[in-house]
């Protein structure tokens, strides 16, 4: 029961997690928008339908679960690897035990506490439960995020997380299919390949909007 117990855990948390995976690329697509140079005009339009469009707010429900399931999952699982192995974690050959997976967890957490600071930035704004800043309305995303990246200590903390998220990806996408049992030593090379670049694009994406707007002061 608890090795079964184990598995589901383990499934649902790699589920929700390639179900992040794709939004985060839904994501990227609208950060990128502020590079066009229109005025944020782009930008606003989508931050506007996806606002108000009805199918939308349903899957941000959807959204929220998968984050909750995948947060919750990974912390279970975690302690639960710990509890079953004392001693540090190792898995087949040495050289296999990456970076990337020994501190999945930690930088697991890394990116929950930003999450946490993006959604009151953002979404807790929208939503009013916190107050925007003076002069900005609850739904001018373009305009906040101007004002955020403006700041070089929010920009570095911002782009410090992205690369914590890349390190979690690299590892995450490549066990998220070992769990679902799509680990043919025919197309695992692929995966690896894709969830390394993948992490790197992600990464280096969301990286790149700071950058333009601190360096377009």
């Amino acid at each position: 029961m608890l090795l079964y117990s184990s598995i589901t855990k383990k499934v649902l948390m790699a589920l929700a997690g390639l179900f992040l995976v794709t939004f985060l690329c839904v994501h990227l697509g609208i950060n990128l928008m502020l590079l066009k140079g229109d005025g944020g005009l782009m930008f606003s339009e989508a931050a506007t339908f996806m606002g108000t469009n009805q199918v939308i707010k349903v899957f941000e429900i959807v959204l929220f679960a998968g984050f909750l399931l995948h947060i919750l999952f990974g912390i279970l699982v975690s302690f639960q690897n710990r509890a079953a192995r004392p001693t540090a974690y190792a898995c087949g050959n040495s050289s296999e035990t990456s970076f990337f997976s020994k501190y999945m967890f930690h930088t697991g957490i890394i990116v929950f506490i930003f999450l946490v600071l993006h959604f009151i930035d953002f979404y807790f704004i929208k939503i009013g439960i916190v107050a925007p800043p003076p002069g900005i309305a609850s739904h001018d995303f373009y305009h906040r995020t101007l004002l955020l990246f403006s700041s070089p200590w929010y920009s570095l903390l911002y782009i410090i997380s992205f690369l914590f998220l890349g390190i979690h990806l690299n590892h995450a996408i490549q066990s998220g299919f070992q769990t679902l049992g799509w680990n043919h030593s025919k197309y695992m090379d692929a995966v690896k390949f894709i969830g390394s670049a993948y992490s790197l694009l992600i990464t280096v994406g969301f990286s790149i909007v700071p950058l333009y707007i601190l360096l377009s002061k």
